[in-house]
């Protein structure tokens, strides 16, 4: 407490604080958001000693695609690569490496290698991933790992896009996590795909949305079990858009015109700054 009563706030409150923001910033706009909070918190040693983690976090909650050298293919930075330290491996490549969270930069390079009796499933996964996602996604990433645990193979196959219009007002992001459990002749499916979209023009307006899918598919080989994979993937996630896409253009049409005024007949957006002096010359205006 301060001598005139008022509560003050601790430094590992300060940075909790400054970490949820930073933690929640917009795809696209983490610097933006970092800057702001570095000019809140003004501390920054307390910063970097306190918030450090937050940022590898925020990369891997991002899915975030790195150039990595000896690929042509970028890989992304998430829980399931994540050697600890801020190392992470890239299975495609066979290779582990530091990265830098607010560099962005990779460095430290070593082999690495898959976990025996995985890698058949998961190249297979991978190669059809690649054909999906430049089929479907003008600018998108995907990586696929692998593990045994408990005598099943595990794959989780992870895809990742974005289009970032700072100088238009928006940036919107797409990522999607499916895991398969290989179990004798059965896979069990899981994913859990999530749009977000921030439009900040003369407002603040966020779309997140989630949607999770279960689904359970018999298994013959790595190829067969790829090729019903990605078809899962790509009925899924269409569905997933066009119902997005639907309910945009059905809220547009009823809950943002009764949360806002409706352009006038001139077509162009109303100055409220000047409201004031457009009410005064209406009262002033002989009748």
């Amino acid at each position: 407490m301060t001598l005139d009563g008022e509560e003050t706030i601790s430094d590992q409150e300060k940075v909790r604080i400054v970490s949820n923001f930073i933690l929640h910033s917009p795809p696209g706009e983490f610097n933006e958001v970092f800057n702001d909070a570095r000019i809140l918190l003004n501390n920054d040693t307390l910063l970097k000693e306190g918030a450090l983690g937050v940022f590898g976090q925020y990369c891997k909650d991002q899915l975030t695609p790195v150039k990595i050298k000896n690929s042509e293919y970028p890989v992304l930075i998430t829980e399931h690569n994540d050697l600890g330290s801020n190392r992470f491996y890239d299975a495609r490549s066979k290779q582990s490496f530091k990265y830098d969270p607010l560099r962005r930069e990779t460095s430290n390079y070593d082999s690495w290698e898959a976990e025996p009796g995985t890698e058949k499933w998961r190249s297979a996964l991978e190669s059809e991933l690649d054909a999906y996602i430049a089929k479907h996604f003008e600018s998108g990433s995907g990586s696929v790992f692998s593990k045994r645990e408990d005598g099943k193979v595990n794959l989780v196959a992870c895809i990742e896009a974005h289009l970032f219009q700072p100088k238009n007002c928006w940036n919107g992001c797409w990522r999607s996590q499916w895991f398969v459990t290989i179990d004798s002749d059965n896979a069990d499916v899981k994913g859990v795909l999530k749009i977000q979209v921030h439009y900040y023009e003369d407002g603040n307006v966020q779309l997140v949305s989630l949607k999770d899918i279960n689904q359970t598919l018999p298994v013959v080989d790595e190829e067969q079990l790829s090729k019903a994979l990605i078809k899962i993937f790509e009925d899924s996630e269409t569905e997933y858009q066009q119902a997005i896409s639907e309910n945009y253009h059905t809220m547009s049409d009823t809950t943002f015109k009764a949360l806002r005024r409706q352009l006038p007949v001139t077509r162009s957006k109303i100055d409220w700054n000047k409201m004031v002096s457009y009410s005064i010359a209406k009262e002033l205006k002989p009748q």
